[in-house]
Protein backbone atom coordinates (compact mmCIF):
# COMPACT_ATOMS: atom_id res chain seq x y z
CA UNK A 1 0.00 0.00 0.00
CA UNK A 2 1.25 3.48 -0.82
CA UNK A 3 2.47 5.67 1.99
CA UNK A 4 3.12 9.35 2.55
CA UNK A 5 5.71 10.83 4.88
CA UNK A 6 5.93 13.98 6.98
CA UNK A 7 9.37 15.06 8.10
CA UNK A 8 10.05 17.66 10.76
CA UNK A 9 13.38 18.86 12.02
CA UNK A 10 13.59 19.98 15.62
CA UNK A 11 16.54 22.07 16.78
CA UNK A 12 18.56 20.47 19.53
CA UNK A 13 22.06 20.19 20.96
CA UNK A 14 24.92 18.57 19.07
CA UNK A 15 26.05 16.27 21.81
CA UNK A 16 29.09 14.15 22.51
CA UNK A 17 28.17 10.50 22.63
CA UNK A 18 28.83 8.90 25.96
CA UNK A 19 31.46 6.18 25.80
CA UNK A 20 29.41 3.02 25.60
CA UNK A 21 25.98 1.93 26.68
CA UNK A 22 24.58 1.73 30.21
CA UNK A 23 22.27 -1.15 30.98
CA UNK A 24 18.94 0.02 32.31
CA UNK A 25 19.15 3.26 30.35
CA UNK A 26 20.37 2.20 26.87
CA UNK A 27 22.92 4.39 25.03
CA UNK A 28 23.43 7.51 27.08
CA UNK A 29 24.99 10.91 26.77
CA UNK A 30 27.32 12.63 29.22
CA UNK A 31 27.67 16.37 28.96
CA UNK A 32 30.01 17.33 31.77
CA UNK A 33 32.56 14.92 33.19
CA UNK A 34 35.02 17.61 34.27
CA UNK A 35 32.89 20.72 34.80
CA UNK A 36 31.55 19.75 38.22
CA UNK A 37 33.59 19.27 41.37
CA UNK A 38 31.86 16.23 42.85
CA UNK A 39 33.88 14.72 45.67
CA UNK A 40 31.54 11.81 46.44
CA UNK A 41 32.86 8.41 45.37
CA UNK A 42 30.12 7.92 42.78
CA UNK A 43 27.41 10.06 41.24
CA UNK A 44 24.94 10.31 38.39
CA UNK A 45 22.48 12.89 37.02
CA UNK A 46 19.67 11.54 34.85
CA UNK A 47 16.91 13.27 32.88
CA UNK A 48 13.95 10.96 33.36
CA UNK A 49 11.87 11.30 30.17
CA UNK A 50 14.76 10.91 27.75
CA UNK A 51 16.88 8.66 30.00
CA UNK A 52 19.89 10.78 29.10
CA UNK A 53 22.74 10.90 31.57
CA UNK A 54 23.85 14.51 32.00
CA UNK A 55 26.67 13.75 34.42
CA UNK A 56 28.32 10.60 35.74
CA UNK A 57 31.22 9.65 37.96
CA UNK A 58 32.04 5.99 38.66
CA UNK A 59 28.32 5.34 38.20
CA UNK A 60 28.71 1.55 38.03
CA UNK A 61 31.15 1.13 40.90
CA UNK A 62 30.03 -1.45 43.47
CA UNK A 63 29.64 0.36 46.77
CA UNK A 64 27.63 0.07 49.99
CA UNK A 65 24.66 2.43 49.76
CA UNK A 66 23.29 2.16 53.31
CA UNK A 67 19.56 2.89 53.62
CA UNK A 68 19.17 3.60 49.91
CA UNK A 69 18.69 -0.20 49.85
CA UNK A 70 15.21 0.57 51.20
CA UNK A 71 14.27 1.98 47.78
CA UNK A 72 13.71 -1.60 46.62
CA UNK A 73 11.69 -2.35 49.77
CA UNK A 74 9.58 0.69 48.96
CA UNK A 75 9.20 -0.25 45.29
CA UNK A 76 8.01 -3.79 46.00
CA UNK A 77 5.56 -2.46 48.60
CA UNK A 78 4.18 0.05 46.10
CA UNK A 79 3.85 -2.66 43.45
CA UNK A 80 1.96 -4.88 45.92
CA UNK A 81 -0.38 -1.94 46.54
CA UNK A 82 -0.85 -1.33 42.83
CA UNK A 83 -1.63 -4.99 42.20
CA UNK A 84 -4.31 -4.97 44.91
CA UNK A 85 -2.55 -7.44 47.19
CA UNK A 86 -2.62 -4.90 50.00
CA UNK A 87 -4.53 -1.68 50.72
CA UNK A 88 -3.53 1.39 52.69
CA UNK A 89 -5.89 0.19 55.47
CA UNK A 90 -4.50 -3.36 55.64
CA UNK A 91 -3.44 -4.10 59.21
CA UNK A 92 -0.07 -5.77 59.68
CA UNK A 93 0.96 -7.51 62.90
CA UNK A 94 4.52 -6.80 63.94
CA UNK A 95 6.98 -9.33 65.35
CA UNK A 96 9.63 -9.16 68.03
CA UNK A 97 12.22 -9.42 65.27
CA UNK A 98 10.90 -6.38 63.39
CA UNK A 99 10.49 -4.23 66.48
CA UNK A 100 14.02 -5.02 67.69
CA UNK A 101 15.80 -3.57 64.64
CA UNK A 102 18.44 -1.00 65.55
CA UNK A 103 19.54 2.09 63.69
CA UNK A 104 16.92 4.47 62.32
CA UNK A 105 13.51 3.33 63.54
CA UNK A 106 10.05 4.43 64.66
CA UNK A 107 10.05 2.19 67.75
CA UNK A 108 7.30 -0.22 66.73
CA UNK A 109 5.68 -2.27 69.46
CA UNK A 110 5.80 -6.06 68.94
CA UNK A 111 2.71 -8.22 68.38
CA UNK A 112 0.36 -5.34 67.61
CA UNK A 113 -1.23 -4.12 64.40
CA UNK A 114 -0.12 -1.16 62.33
CA UNK A 115 -1.68 -0.08 59.05
CA UNK A 116 0.23 -0.60 55.81
CA UNK A 117 -0.17 3.15 55.32
CA UNK A 118 1.69 3.94 58.55
CA UNK A 119 4.47 1.41 57.93
CA UNK A 120 5.09 2.61 54.37
CA UNK A 121 5.08 6.24 55.49
CA UNK A 122 7.61 5.38 58.21
CA UNK A 123 9.99 3.83 55.68
CA UNK A 124 9.69 6.61 53.07
CA UNK A 125 9.89 9.53 55.50
CA UNK A 126 11.94 8.29 58.44
CA UNK A 127 13.93 5.43 56.87
CA UNK A 128 12.62 3.12 59.59
CA UNK A 129 14.42 -0.23 59.79
CA UNK A 130 11.72 -1.77 62.00
CA UNK A 131 8.93 -0.78 59.58
CA UNK A 132 10.97 -2.12 56.63
CA UNK A 133 11.34 -5.54 58.26
CA UNK A 134 7.65 -5.55 59.23
CA UNK A 135 6.71 -5.06 55.56
CA UNK A 136 9.20 -7.71 54.42
CA UNK A 137 7.83 -10.26 56.87
CA UNK A 138 4.26 -9.48 55.86
CA UNK A 139 4.88 -9.95 52.13
CA UNK A 140 7.23 -12.93 52.18
CA UNK A 141 7.13 -14.43 55.66
CA UNK A 142 10.69 -13.49 56.61
CA UNK A 143 13.37 -11.00 55.64
CA UNK A 144 15.57 -13.54 53.83
CA UNK A 145 12.76 -14.56 51.47
CA UNK A 146 11.93 -10.91 50.82
CA UNK A 147 15.59 -10.15 50.13
CA UNK A 148 15.63 -12.89 47.47
CA UNK A 149 12.63 -11.19 45.94
CA UNK A 150 14.48 -7.86 45.99
CA UNK A 151 17.39 -9.37 44.07
CA UNK A 152 15.03 -10.93 41.53
CA UNK A 153 13.28 -7.59 40.95
CA UNK A 154 16.64 -5.86 40.59
CA UNK A 155 17.64 -8.26 37.80
CA UNK A 156 14.30 -7.66 36.06
CA UNK A 157 15.07 -3.93 36.05
CA UNK A 158 18.57 -4.42 34.65
CA UNK A 159 20.27 -3.54 37.94
CA UNK A 160 23.29 -5.73 37.31
CA UNK A 161 25.54 -3.84 39.72
CA UNK A 162 23.43 -4.59 42.79
CA UNK A 163 23.21 -7.39 45.33
CA UNK A 164 20.97 -7.12 48.37
CA UNK A 165 21.61 -8.92 51.65
CA UNK A 166 18.78 -7.37 53.67
CA UNK A 167 15.82 -5.00 53.25
CA UNK A 168 17.18 -2.18 55.41
CA UNK A 169 20.68 -1.32 54.23
CA UNK A 170 22.24 -2.21 57.57
CA UNK A 171 25.90 -3.17 56.97
CA UNK A 172 26.48 -6.56 55.34
CA UNK A 173 29.78 -7.49 53.61
CA UNK A 174 28.10 -9.00 50.55
CA UNK A 175 25.67 -6.10 49.97
CA UNK A 176 26.37 -3.47 47.33
CA UNK A 177 24.78 -1.29 44.67
CA UNK A 178 25.76 1.60 42.40
CA UNK A 179 24.69 5.14 41.57
CA UNK A 180 23.34 3.96 38.23
CA UNK A 181 21.22 1.19 39.76
CA UNK A 182 19.94 3.53 42.45
CA UNK A 183 18.71 5.87 39.71
CA UNK A 184 16.96 2.95 38.01
CA UNK A 185 15.01 1.90 41.10
CA UNK A 186 14.13 5.50 42.01
CA UNK A 187 12.79 6.05 38.52
CA UNK A 188 10.49 3.04 38.99
CA UNK A 189 9.30 4.34 42.36
CA UNK A 190 8.40 7.72 40.85
CA UNK A 191 5.89 6.01 38.54
CA UNK A 192 3.65 5.43 41.60
CA UNK A 193 1.63 8.55 42.42
CA UNK A 194 0.92 7.34 45.97
CA UNK A 195 4.65 7.60 46.72
CA UNK A 196 4.44 11.40 46.65
CA UNK A 197 1.78 11.32 49.37
CA UNK A 198 4.64 10.53 51.76
CA UNK A 199 7.85 11.67 50.05
CA UNK A 200 6.86 15.36 49.99
CA UNK A 201 5.93 15.58 53.68
CA UNK A 202 8.53 17.24 55.90
CA UNK A 203 7.12 16.38 59.35
CA UNK A 204 4.41 14.04 60.58
CA UNK A 205 3.84 11.61 63.41
CA UNK A 206 3.11 7.94 63.93
CA UNK A 207 0.46 7.06 66.49
CA UNK A 208 1.07 3.62 67.98
CA UNK A 209 -1.84 1.34 69.00
CA UNK A 210 -1.11 2.20 72.64
CA UNK A 211 -1.60 5.91 71.91
CA UNK A 212 2.12 6.64 72.14
CA UNK A 213 3.37 8.94 69.36
CA UNK A 214 6.63 9.04 67.42
CA UNK A 215 7.61 12.16 65.51
CA UNK A 216 8.54 11.58 61.86
CA UNK A 217 10.97 13.94 60.13
CA UNK A 218 11.82 13.40 56.49
CA UNK A 219 15.48 12.43 56.20
CA UNK A 220 15.67 14.05 52.74
CA UNK A 221 16.25 17.72 53.57
CA UNK A 222 16.04 18.72 49.92
CA UNK A 223 12.27 18.28 49.85
CA UNK A 224 12.11 21.31 52.15
CA UNK A 225 15.06 23.35 50.96
CA UNK A 226 15.43 22.66 47.21
CA UNK A 227 12.73 23.99 44.89
CA UNK A 228 11.09 21.18 42.96
CA UNK A 229 12.50 18.27 44.96
CA UNK A 230 9.65 15.88 45.67
CA UNK A 231 11.25 12.56 46.55
CA UNK A 232 14.31 10.56 47.36
CA UNK A 233 16.10 8.43 49.92
CA UNK A 234 19.07 9.06 52.18
CA UNK A 235 21.58 6.55 53.50
CA UNK A 236 24.41 6.78 56.01
CA UNK A 237 26.75 4.24 57.62
CA UNK A 238 30.44 4.20 58.45
CA UNK A 239 31.01 1.81 55.53
CA UNK A 240 28.91 3.68 52.96
CA UNK A 241 29.54 7.25 54.01
CA UNK A 242 26.64 9.59 53.29
CA UNK A 243 24.40 8.86 50.29
CA UNK A 244 21.36 10.41 48.65
CA UNK A 245 19.18 9.56 45.69
CA UNK A 246 16.71 12.35 44.96
CA UNK A 247 14.38 13.65 42.26
CA UNK A 248 13.29 17.17 41.37
CA UNK A 249 11.11 18.64 38.65
CA UNK A 250 11.10 22.14 37.12
CA UNK A 251 9.52 23.41 33.91
CA UNK A 252 8.23 19.93 33.02
CA UNK A 253 11.72 18.40 33.24
CA UNK A 254 12.37 15.76 35.89
CA UNK A 255 15.89 14.94 37.03
CA UNK A 256 17.26 12.21 39.27
CA UNK A 257 20.54 12.76 41.09
CA UNK A 258 22.42 10.15 43.08
CA UNK A 259 25.53 10.62 45.19
CA UNK A 260 27.23 7.71 46.97
CA UNK A 261 30.02 7.92 49.52
CA UNK A 262 29.99 11.61 50.43
CA UNK A 263 32.25 12.47 53.35
CA UNK A 264 29.42 13.91 55.45
CA UNK A 265 25.72 14.73 55.37
CA UNK A 266 26.23 18.36 54.37
CA UNK A 267 28.29 17.28 51.35
CA UNK A 268 25.68 14.82 50.08
CA UNK A 269 22.96 17.48 50.10
CA UNK A 270 25.24 20.15 48.63
CA UNK A 271 26.50 17.92 45.83
CA UNK A 272 22.98 16.75 45.02
CA UNK A 273 21.94 20.41 44.75
CA UNK A 274 24.98 21.12 42.55
CA UNK A 275 23.92 18.32 40.19
CA UNK A 276 20.33 19.56 40.07
CA UNK A 277 21.46 23.15 39.48
CA UNK A 278 23.70 22.04 36.63
CA UNK A 279 20.85 20.15 35.00
CA UNK A 280 18.14 22.77 35.38
CA UNK A 281 20.39 25.73 34.51
CA UNK A 282 21.90 24.21 31.38
CA UNK A 283 19.23 21.95 29.88
CA UNK A 284 15.57 21.83 28.99
CA UNK A 285 13.27 19.08 27.88
CA UNK A 286 11.58 19.29 24.48
CA UNK A 287 8.71 17.01 23.50
CA UNK A 288 9.44 15.82 19.97
CA UNK A 289 6.49 13.43 19.69
CA UNK A 290 3.20 14.22 21.42
CA UNK A 291 0.70 11.37 21.66
CA UNK A 292 -2.16 13.80 22.34
CA UNK A 293 -1.74 15.61 19.01
CA UNK A 294 -3.20 14.23 15.79
CA UNK A 295 -0.50 12.98 13.42
CA UNK A 296 -2.76 12.76 10.37
CA UNK A 297 -6.34 12.25 9.24
CA UNK A 298 -6.51 9.19 6.98
CA UNK A 299 -9.34 8.22 4.59
CA UNK A 300 -11.26 5.06 5.49
CA UNK A 301 -12.62 2.65 2.89
CA UNK A 302 -15.85 0.71 3.46
CA UNK A 303 -16.24 2.16 6.95
CA UNK A 304 -19.02 3.96 8.77
CA UNK A 305 -16.72 7.01 8.88
CA UNK A 306 -15.03 8.56 5.88
CA UNK A 307 -11.74 9.25 7.68
CA UNK A 308 -10.12 8.88 11.08
CA UNK A 309 -7.43 10.63 13.12
CA UNK A 310 -4.29 8.70 14.02
CA UNK A 311 -1.85 9.38 16.85
CA UNK A 312 1.56 8.37 18.14
CA UNK A 313 1.31 5.51 20.63
CA UNK A 314 3.52 7.32 23.17
CA UNK A 315 5.30 10.60 23.84
CA UNK A 316 8.99 11.15 23.21
CA UNK A 317 11.08 13.93 24.72
CA UNK A 318 14.73 14.86 24.34
CA UNK A 319 17.10 16.98 26.37
CA UNK A 320 18.22 20.23 24.78
CA UNK A 321 21.22 22.20 25.97
CA UNK A 322 20.12 25.81 26.23
CA UNK A 323 21.50 28.06 23.51
CA UNK A 324 22.83 25.29 21.26
CA UNK A 325 21.27 24.44 17.92
CA UNK A 326 21.45 21.22 16.00
CA UNK A 327 18.72 18.77 15.36
CA UNK A 328 16.77 15.61 15.78
CA UNK A 329 14.58 14.60 12.86
CA UNK A 330 11.15 13.07 13.26
CA UNK A 331 9.93 11.20 10.19
CA UNK A 332 6.33 10.01 10.18
CA UNK A 333 5.01 7.42 7.73
CA UNK A 334 1.38 6.34 7.65
CA UNK A 335 -0.89 4.34 5.40
CA UNK A 336 -2.66 6.28 2.64
CA UNK A 337 -5.91 4.48 3.39
CA UNK A 338 -7.39 2.37 6.20
CA UNK A 339 -9.71 -0.48 5.32
CA UNK A 340 -12.63 -1.10 7.69
CA UNK A 341 -13.06 -2.72 10.10
CA UNK A 342 -10.23 -1.48 12.32
CA UNK A 343 -9.76 -1.58 16.06
CA UNK A 344 -8.43 0.97 18.51
CA UNK A 345 -4.70 0.38 18.79
CA UNK A 346 -4.24 -0.96 15.26
CA UNK A 347 -0.88 0.17 13.90
CA UNK A 348 -1.08 2.20 10.69
CA UNK A 349 2.36 3.76 10.56
CA UNK A 350 5.57 4.59 12.38
CA UNK A 351 7.24 7.72 13.75
CA UNK A 352 11.02 7.39 13.56
CA UNK A 353 13.20 9.72 15.62
CA UNK A 354 16.79 10.03 14.37
CA UNK A 355 19.84 11.97 15.53
CA UNK A 356 22.70 12.49 13.10
CA UNK A 357 21.24 9.77 10.90
CA UNK A 358 21.03 7.22 13.72
CA UNK A 359 17.69 5.86 14.84
CA UNK A 360 16.96 6.90 18.43
CA UNK A 361 13.36 5.73 18.79
CA UNK A 362 10.55 4.21 16.72
CA UNK A 363 7.00 4.84 17.87
CA UNK A 364 3.95 3.13 16.33
CA UNK A 365 1.19 5.32 14.87
CA UNK A 366 -2.18 3.94 15.89
CA UNK A 367 -5.93 4.24 15.34
CA UNK A 368 -7.55 5.66 18.47
CA UNK A 369 -11.19 4.66 17.82
CA UNK A 370 -12.80 1.48 16.55
CA UNK A 371 -13.94 1.73 12.92
CA UNK A 372 -16.92 -0.40 11.98
CA UNK A 373 -17.46 -1.93 8.54
CA UNK A 374 -20.46 -0.81 6.50
CA UNK A 375 -23.20 -3.43 6.28
CA UNK A 376 -24.40 -4.70 2.89
CA UNK A 377 -27.48 -2.49 3.15
CA UNK A 378 -25.42 0.57 4.12
CA UNK A 379 -22.99 -0.07 1.24
CA UNK A 380 -25.83 -0.35 -1.24
CA UNK A 381 -27.47 2.78 0.11
CA UNK A 382 -24.18 4.68 -0.19
CA UNK A 383 -23.78 3.56 -3.83
CA UNK A 384 -27.32 4.62 -4.68
CA UNK A 385 -26.80 8.02 -3.09
CA UNK A 386 -23.72 8.61 -5.21
CA UNK A 387 -25.47 7.25 -8.32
Amino acid sequence: MKRFSISCVVCILAIAIFCGSMQGFGTKIAYASNELDITSKSAILLEVDSNEVLYSKNEREHLPVASMVKMMTILISLEELQEGNVTLDTMITTTENASSMGGSQVFLDPYVEYSFDDLLKSVIMASANDASVALAEYFNGNENAFTNRMNKRAKELGMNDTHYANCTGLPAPEQYSSAKDTAIVLKEILKHDIYHKYSTVWMDELTHPSGRKTELVNTNRLIRYYQGCDGGKTGSTNEAGCCLGASAVRNDMRLISVVVGAENSKTRFNESAVLFNYGFNNFESQKLVDSSVEIANIPVSKGKVGSTSVFANEDFSAVVKKGDKSGYEVNVQTENNIGAPAKSGDIVGMATVTKDGNIVKQIPIIVKDDIKHLSYFETAHSILEKW
